[in-house]
């Protein structure tokens, strides 16, 4: 049965430009037919009923907004079989037909899960600050939190070299490493410390090592947040080891999410809003929309939420050559 009404959500944690895809998916479904219903709060709106039909007057004036106007939840209800029933009740409940969601690896896993369970039409759109979703290029939100990063720390480095001081800071991606090393180059850091590394330890010893070069009286080096390994602990084993270093932390935490998302973000969440409408006319199943040099693709969710970290490696040396 081809579908007639679709819905969305975004769920997990916020990144700018949701709101640009969500403005996508709704002014493409009404140029293609298609009625719209607006889902509040992710899954767990889903399960409480809490939808309602927007137009593309819903929708005008958001594409410049951070966050996210359906607002987002993380639901636990939606992980046990009795949630996920209560959620497909309402979805069927509200005569929708097809489901967009949009967000990072557990929104797409949810996805799947719910596809599978009751044989719905679900796509998924990746929208996530940690650029870590697998067949996609980027995710929506990773351009803009890497420029926030970047501006964060050129304000840092101008501190650090008034007070000659090493500054650790510590940016998102607590499973995957893009922003920090990516923020690194851009920001002129001298290292970056990634969970992708086995040799985390070995590379604050190269570095710390290496020395301070006497053309430089500061320093700064970007880490990835993680409870065990974050931006603290390297800090703390600095201080011990190297005593005549004087060493500050900074953790950016949830300033890197907000903010009006950049021009590159608004394209992407466009482009891949407007692509999931056209896999959903062409009857596409349990798959995401991604790019792929500069093209759109279908990924399937199985392959999307693998857990493989994208090849950083020449980034990171690209790093350490570039702070000699």
């Amino acid at each position: 049965m081809k579908a007639k009404t679709i819905g969305i959500l975004t769920s997990g944690g916020d990144a700018p430009g949701m709101n640009a895809a969500v403005r996508a998916v709704t002014r493409a479904s009404i140029t293609a037919g298609y009625k719209v219903k607006a889902i509040y709060h992710g899954y767990q709106g889903l399960i409480n009923g809490e939808i309602e039909e927007f137009t593309n007057e819903s929708v005008s004036g958001i594409i410049s907004r951070g966050g996210t106007i359906l607002r987002t939840a993380r639901c636990m209800d939606f992980l046990t079989v009795e949630g996920r029933k209560k959620a497909y009740e309402k979805f069927k409940e509200a005569g929708i037909d097809a489901l967009v969601c949009i967000g990072g690896n557990g929104t797409l896993t949810g996805a799947m899960t719910f596809a599978d369970e009751y044989d719905i039409q679900c796509i998924g759109i990746p929208a996530t600050v940690d650029n870590d979703i697998n067949g996609t290029d980027e995710t929506i939100g990773y351009d803009t939190t890497l420029n926030t990063i970047m501006e964060c720390v050129d304000k840092i480095r101008d501190t650090a070299a008034s007070h000659e001081r090493i500054f650790f800071i510590e940016v998102m991606g607590r499973d995957a490493g893009w922003l920090a090393q990516s923020s690194a180059i851009a920001s002129g850091a001298e290292a970056a410390i990634v969970p992708e590394s086995a040799t985390n330890v070995d590379q604050l010893a190269q570095y710390i090592e290496k020395g301070i070069r006497k053309s430089k009286n500061s320093s700064i080096v970007i880490v990835s947040e993680s409870p065990e390994c974050g931006a603290m602990h390297y800090a703390e084993r600095v201080k011990k080891e190297y005593p005549q270093f004087d060493v500050r932390v900074s953790i950016l935490g949830h300033m890197q999410r907000g903010g009006s998302p950049s021009a590159r973000d608004r394209i992407l969440a466009s482009v891949l809003g407007a692509v999931a409408v056209e896999a959903i006319k062409e009857g596409q199943h349990n798959i995401m929309v991604g790019m792929s040099n500069g093209e759109p693709v279908y990924v399937p969710f199985a392959k999307a939420i693998q857990v493989q970290a994208k090849n950083g490696a020449p980034m990171l040396k690209l790093v350490e050559t570039l702070s000699n």
